[in-house]
């Protein structure tokens, strides 16, 4: 099923623009002694339903794109454009899903903590926003779970809860940020396969921040290859053709070895 859709997808993206265009983006830090280059000159495109995965080793400045996008980071040099529109500051049409688990207001039930950001942003009546989270939390398996406050939670159901969250906000891209790296291999594995039938279910655009290579090659259907530090683009690689069943297979094994010689292997990267 999410081969089909991917298929159906990629034959209407072709059709159409880009939905994010990252254009030649230089992202710098300053610190007392130095300027940081964080990554240089990276441009890639995302396209409407995209699972576009940011892979690299650590330091290779994912997390800093994945906050330009956001418009919480202004890039050095280059821009980047949504729907064609310059990306200048945070907005509702782009939602972050952190690493950590503490991104739930513990005072706020299950609940509450999905309905917040609707009630906010004044985008739903009070029994709509409560209606749309109930749909969501029974999406993510936690409908039983409304009432309850998060420091009850596993990490694993903190996180499904965040997914909710920011799925309840409808976003234009769904930002996430090494979302289950902190979990254990079992959860970990099942919070993928979670994520992979909200998208079947309804297909969204995400774009999905990981140092995992087996993780990248199960999330996205597009893997773009970061080297280390400063982050320059590598590669661009298709991987709709794997699923979480694949991850045995010797296609699976093989196309894994090949990303890992891409990253690290200078020669192999020229």
């Amino acid at each position: 099923m999410i081969v089909q859709e991917e298929e159906r997808i990629a034959v209407a993206a072709a059709a159409a623009p880009a939905l994010l265009q990252v254009d030649g983006v230089t992202l710098e830090y300053a610190t007392p002694e130095r300027i940081v280059r964080a990554t240089h000159r990276v441009s890639f495109d995302v396209h409407r339903g995209d699972r576009f995965v940011l892979l690299g080793p650590s330091g290779c400045g994912k997390s800093s794109l994945l906050k330009a996008i956001g418009g919480f980071v202004a890039p050095r040099e280059g821009e980047i454009r949504l729907d064609g529109a310059a990306v200048r500051e945070p907005g509702p049409d782009r939602v972050v899903v952190f690493q950590e688990f503490d991104q739930l207001p513990p005072w706020k039930t299950v609940l509450a903590n999905v309905m917040f950001p609707l009630l906010a942003a004044r985008s739903l009546p009070k029994a709509q926003a409560r209606e749309r989270a109930l749909h969501l939390l029974a999406k993510v398996g936690l409908a039983d779970f409304a009432g309850a406050y998060p420091h009850t939670l596993s990490g694993g159901m903190k996180q499904r809860v965040a997914i909710a969250r920011a799925l309840a906000m409808q976003p234009t891209v769904l930002l996430m940020d090494e979302p289950f790296a902190a979990l254990d291999a079992l959860t970990r594995r099942r919070m993928q396969q979670e994520l992979l039938a909200l998208w079947a279910d309804q297909p969204f655009t995400l774009i999905f921040v990981t140092h995992s290579i087996e993780e990248a090659l199960v999330v996205g259907n597009r893997i773009l290859l970061l080297s280390p530090h400063p982050g320059r683009v590598r590669a661009e690689l298709n991987a709709h053709q794997f699923g979480l069943e694949d991850t045995g297979s010797a296609a699976f094994q093989a196309q894994a070895q090949r990303i890992h010689r891409l990253l690290f292997d200078e020669e192999a990267a020229r």
